[in-house]
């Protein structure tokens, strides 16, 4: 068996390397043969600029010291990038604004009952790594935006705080109200666990990391292997970015130091309760106090001790203060002219600040960029430099909140509307595989760059390793695709880096992309992401630091040169028509599973079937769930489908465009919002693509509809329908003027 699923993948992969052979001699979309052919010639050039050991010392040079935003280290890394800008001939200009940064003043975090502990809160420096030793200007663990408090209450474990644990707990018999609520990383993202617990009732939230997830439960710990050390603890922000990003005082505009600002106290993006993140070291004592029943079996973490619910007898207090200072974020944006189109901007970005050294994130994706950069510098500087301008920008304050980004894209948002071709982004990089996110209407360009990089460890393209990887690994419905589709999807975008004001506030079509799935971590947000841990367990050599660079190089140079901007509207068809029919089934799902939960409960064979040793009862009854019209989508998605296919037919072969063509391409994106957005949350407007209100980084496709579903909202659900399918409908009409030209 094992010989034949071998022989399966070599043969697929041989396969995939002839054909993406005959593809590169063929093809290029946007572009005729002579054009692709001088653009393949471009790029080989571009390649041969690219340097690791430059990268690494980069890195190096960039991660030595903590560098947060406001910190005078973080204005040093900002005029080291900004200074390399200049050198290679770009025009740069340090975009400053002033936005709110809370650090921590006061951290306290102790175990009253049923005895006395108090934690340390502290990461241990360590001998085999001297950047740990390099602390002056280290945050110490924290959450960013949680509110003041000093609160005392019993613990209750939340599991990973999402509304499917609480459920869980109703279950139980226990509430949180009163109560502060021990959740473990994991599950969502961390701004939920709080949001949830707060709307539960409970008066303080603790996050730690278990070693089940991150730590010895996945393999050796730093310094002797990657994962987390006992005492490492991941920082981060929770602001409640699915309501909106970036400073949480100026919303929808530009945080200048003239903006109107909300007071601190009307800012909707602060948590309601404390929360504090811990490690798993100190988590230790204050779980081992904790009585109750004992937990689900799947709620079971890595420490040596039973875990238990609660509530107490286990009790703590929780106490935090923070300085709420307002502090400069620089923003590096540097612009390459195109020698054609000017006033058609392709922006690459990758965000410059850390939580702490930031090797892996989010250095080692800015010095991908920055060796993108100077290579298409270097290409300009021989008379090759792009069609279109190029604008590369590093953000601040990403760490946050997508703080940087957003401000720089509320400030300039007209003429980003007017200019902005689409934005490519990375973040932290690692080794691995390729992952690229973002706009379906770029999907079959993004395919083509995966066709013509080669992957540095098996010799074949990263498409074809890709391939591989879900023949192997993936589910039915994927490897299915892979026989029939002959693109490979690129995932929707949710939340978690700097492309979501772009993408989901203005509508530019946008993508993500790194490399993982091989570079063991454990270092995120911890004192120990270094560059030590990077090149010893992430990227040593950075190998595929430089074929990150080759890829989003590709993509970016590809949009800047190709006389038909590379936009494609069949695979965004496609998608949208999978999203819907997922929608479809959660409604049919959801309508099943409450008539059968209902019917037991009426039954009572919940009674007979529960332990009656374990307080555990039955669910409470739902309403049901109705048969929801999807006609009005489903019609505009035909609208769409048809469109896209006839678009294909007129545009194939044909690379020559005009320039109001090629707006009406990019600005084609715009067509999938809406001005008013998404109910309660007007910032997000696209409708397509959103992360979740209750998951934050994790992606909600056609949001308005499927979220109102999941919220047992019906009328809203019905609402939604005819918005998604006004908006699906006019992305139709959009395409059919474009054939028309």
């Amino acid at each position: 068996m094992k010989k034949k699923l071998l022989s399966r993948i070599l043969g697929l992969l041989v396969l995939g390397t002839v054909a993406s052979g005959a593809a590169r001699a063929q093809s290029l979309f946007g572009f005729d043969e002579e054009a692709a052919a001088a653009q393949m010639a471009l790029e080989a050039e571009f390649d041969a600029s690219l340097s690791a050991a430059e990268q690494e010392e980069w890195l190096r040079i960039l991660s030595r010291n903590p560098h947060h935003v406001g910190s005078a280290e973080g204005r040093a890394v900002v005029d080291f990038v900004a200074a390399r800008f200049e050198e290679w001939g770009y025009e740069v200009e340090i975009a400053e604004y002033q936005v709110l940064f809370p650090s921590p003043r006061t951290r306290e975090l102790e175990l009253v009952a049923p005895y006395r502990y108090t934690a340390g809160l502290a990461e241990d420096s360590l001998a085999e790594d001297p950047s740990t030793s390099r602390v002056d200007n280290l945050l110490p663990p924290y959450n960013a935006f949680s509110t003041d408090g000093e609160v005392e209450g019993e613990l209750v474990f939340v599991n990973y705080g999402t509304p499917a644990d609480y459920e869980i707990l109703e279950r139980y018999g226990i509430s949180v109200e009163g109560k502060i609520a021990i959740a473990r990383y994991g599950g969502s993202w961390r701004g939920i666990k709080p949001k949830l617990a707060g709307e539960k009732g409970a008066v303080g939230t603790i996050i730690y990391s278990d070693p089940a997830d991150d730590g010895y439960g996945a393999g050796d710990t730093y310094p002797e292997g990657p994962y987390k050390h006992e005492s490492g603890v991941q920082r981060g922000s929770v602001m409640d970015m699915p309501t909106y990003p970036g400073d949480p005082l100026t919303p929808f505009i530009g945080a200048t130091s003239e903006a109107q600002r909300l007071a601190l106290e009307d800012a909707p993006t602060i948590t309601e309760i404390p929360v504090l993140p811990i490690s798993y070291r100190d988590a230790l004592p204050l779980l081992q106090a904790m009585g109750g029943e004992v937990v689900p079996r799947e709620w079971r973490g890595g420490l040596p001790i039973t875990y238990h619910l609660g509530p107490g007898p286990a009790r703590v207090r929780l106490k935090l203060e923070f300085n709420w200072d307002m502090v400069p974020a620089y923003n590096v944006i540097a612009r390459l002219a195109g020698s054609e189109y000017p006033d058609e901007w392709v922006i690459r970005g990758n965000h410059h600040d850390g939580w702490n050294h930031g090797a892996a994130d989010p250095i080692s994706g800015l010095v991908a960029l920055m060796g993108e950069a100077k290579a298409l510098a270097e290409l300009a500087a021989e008379g090759k430099g792009p069609k279109r301008s190029v604008v590369y920008a590093a953000w601040d304050s990403e760490e946050q909140g997508l703080i940087g980004s957003t401000e720089w894209v509320e400030h300039h948002a007209a003429q980003l509307d007017d200019h902005a071709v689409a934005y490519i982004n990375t973040d932290g990089n690692s080794r691995g595989f390729v992952n690229i996110g973002g706009s379906h209407v770029l999907e079959k360009m993004a395919n083509e760059v995966m066709r013509d990089v080669e992957d540095p460890q098996t010799g074949v393209s990263v498409a074809d390793r890709r391939r591989a990887r879900i023949e192997v690994n993936g589910s039915s419905q994927a490897r299915d695709e892979l026989q029939r589709r002959s693109d490979l999807r690129i995932s929707p975008l949710g939340s978690g880096s700097d492309y979501s004001p772009f993408l989901q506030h203005l509508g530019i079509a946008s993508l993500n992309i790194s490399f993982g799935g091989e570079g063991s971590d454990g270092s995120y947000h911890t004192l120990y992401d270094t560059y030590e841990h990077y090149t010893r367990f992430r990227d040593p050599g950075l190998t595929y630091n430089v074929t990150l660079a080759q890829v989003a190089g590709r993509a970016t140079m590809r949009l800047a040169n190709a006389p038909r901007l590379p936009f494609e509207f069949v695979g965004l068809a496609d998608n949208v028509s999978l999203y819907l029919s997922e929608i479809e089934t959660l409604a049919d799902t959801m309508r099943e599973e409450t008539l059968a939960n209902n019917a037991r409960i009426d039954s009572g064979v919940y009674a007979l079937a529960l332990d009656p040793t374990r307080s555990l009862v039955a669910p409470l009854k739902k309403a049901e769930v109705p048969h929801f019209n999807f006609a009005p989508l489903k019609n505009a998605l035909a609208e769409l489908e048809q469109s896209a296919q006839e678009y294909a037919e007129h545009s194939r072969g044909a690379a020559a465009a005009t320039e109001r063509v090629n707006k009406l391409l990019y600005t084609s994106e715009r067509e999938l919002t809406r001005d008013d957005g998404l109910p309660g949350r007007p910032w997000f407007r696209h409708h397509i693509y959103a992360p979740g209100f209750y998951t934050g980084y994790g992606v909600k496709t056609l949001p308005g509809v499927r979220e109102a579903i999941e919220e047992r909202q019906y009328e809203l659900a019905e609402q939604e329908i005819h918005v998604a399918a006004e908006v699906i409908a006019g992305m139709a009409r959009r395409i059919r003027e474009l054939t028309a030209q």
